[in-house]
């Protein structure tokens, strides 16, 4: 029977080598976890795919529609 293989990996903010077993995998620490997320959260990271889903692009173009007068009407 072979042996199976050790998933071995870097962690994703500081390059470290990590385990599957580690117990902050994929990262080697819990400080890297909360580096990496603070950086999604700050918006350094993006998911740059298109949109595709025609609702969801139709909902798009109702938020992003051009400033005009009648926009007087909202301000108090």
């Amino acid at each position: 029977m072979p042996a199976k293989k050790k998933v071995v990996l870097r962690c994703p903010t500081c390059r470290t080598l990590v385990t599957a077993t580690d117990e902050n995998f994929p990262f080697c620490s819990d400080k890297c976890r909360v580096i990496d997320l603070g950086k999604w959260a700050s918006g350094a990271y993006k998911i740059s795919s298109p949109i595709l889903d025609p609702d969801v692009l139709e909902g798009l173009g109702e938020m992003q529609r051009p400033r005009g007068d009648d926009d007087d009407d909202f301000r108090n």
